[in-house]
C-alpha cells in the first residue's frame, strides 16, 4: 500500500512518516516543488502541509500552503485518497465544536486570517465531491520540536532557558492538546476507512494556562506570570465522540505527559550544544 506525506519535513508530517515507515509502507515523501508529484500514483495522501505560529508574518506563504498547493493537489495528480489536515482553531468564535456545525469568521479581523485559509482548504476539499477527500481538524498538537514557535515548545524552552514562563493569555484561559503520537497512529485508518468526510482528533479536555504551567514550574523550577492586561480566551471542548465511536481513539493527558516532555527538551537541547 503506498502513502504519500505531503510536508514531510514538517513537525506532523515527519512523525507520520517515521509512523508509516515502522509499520512498513511503501511512502513517498516529495521534496517541496518536486516534478513527479504530478506523474506518479501518489496512492494515499496525506495533506500536512501548513504554517501555523508564523501565519501573521507570512500571510501569502500561508494562503499557498492552506489552498492553492492543495488546488493543485487536487486536480492535477492520481491518488486514491486526500485526508487533509486542518485546524480545530476554526471552532474559536463559536460555541460548538460539532464537526457539522456553521463556523464563524470575520475577514476584517487578521486573528480569523488562519482559520480562514484553513476553511477554505476545506471547502476546496469537499468542492470535488469525492467520498475519498476527507478533513481532519487537529488540536494543539504537541511533542518535541525544538525549533517551533508555537505555545508549548516556546514556553517549555523559557522555562528551561530563561526560568521564566509568561503567557500572553491570562492563566484562565484554556485550550485542548493531543499527542504526535496519538494523531500519528489514527490518521491512516481514518484515510483508509473513515465513514465521515470531517474528524475531530483531540483529547476532548481543554487545560487551563494555570495547571500547565503550575505543573512546568514543579518540573523545571521556573518563575511563571501572564503579562499585564492579557486577555482571556477559552475555546469551546473539541467534540471528539465520532473519532472515538468509530477508531477507539484516546490520546494521552499533557499534563502526564509533560515530565517525559520537558526530559526530551533537555536531551534534545544539550544534543545541539554538544
Amino acid at each position: 500500500m503506498r502513502f504519500t506525506v505531503l510536508g514531510a519535513s514538517g513537525f506532523i508530517g515527519s512523525h507520520l512518516l517515521t509512523h508509516l515507515n515502522r509499520l512498513g509502507h511503501d511512502c513517498y515523501a516529495p521534496t517541496r516543488n518536486d516534478p513527479l508529484v504530478f506523474s506518479k500514483d501518489l496512492g494515499h495522501v496525506f495533506y500536512c502541509i501548513g504554517l501555523t505560529a508564523d501565519f501573521r508574518q507570512r500571510p501569502f506563504d500561508t494562503v499557498q500552503a492552506h489552498i492553492c498547493h492543495l488546488a493543485e493537489i487536487l486536480q492535477k495528480t492520481r491518488f486514491e485518497s486526500l485526508l487533509y489536515l486542518s485546524s480545530s482553531r476554526i471552532y474559536g468564535n463559536g460555541h460548538s465544536s460539532d464537526e457539522d456545525v456553521t463556523l464563524q469568521a470575520n475577514p476584517q479581523n487578521f486573528n480569523d486570517f488562519y482559520n480562514l485559509t484553513k476553511m477554505t482548504g476545506e471547502a476546496l476539499s469537499f468542492s470535488v465531491g469525492l467520498p475519498n477527500v476527507r478533513v481532519v481538524r487537529l488540536s494543539n498538537v504537541y511533542g518535541v520540536d525544538i525549533s517551533s514557535g508555537n505555545f508549548l515548545s516556546s514556553i517549555i524552552r523559557d522555562a528551561l532557558i530563561k526560568k521564566n514562563a509568561v503567557v500572553q493569555t491570562t492563566l484562565e484561559s484554556s485550550k485542548d492538546y493531543v499527542s504526535v503520537n496519538d494523531v500519528v497512529k489514527v490518521l491512516p485508518d481514518i484515510a483508509l476507512s473513515g465513514r465521515y468526510r470531517v474528524y475531530n482528533v483531540a483529547s476532548g479536555i481543554n487545560v487551563t494556562n494555570r495547571a500547565l504551567l503550575e505543573k512546568l514550574s514543579n518540573i523545571s523550577g521556573c518563575a511563571i506570570s501572564a503579562e499585564k492586561d492579557a486577555p482571556t480566551i477559552q475555546f469551546p471542548p473539541i467534540n471528539i465522540q465520532r473519532v472515538q465511536s468509530e477508531f477507539g481513539f484516546i490520546s494521552s493527558p499533557i499534563l502526564e505527559d509533560l515530565d517525559a516532555l520537558v526530559l526530551q527538551y533537555r536531551q534534545e537541547s544539550n544534543h545541539d550544544k554538544n
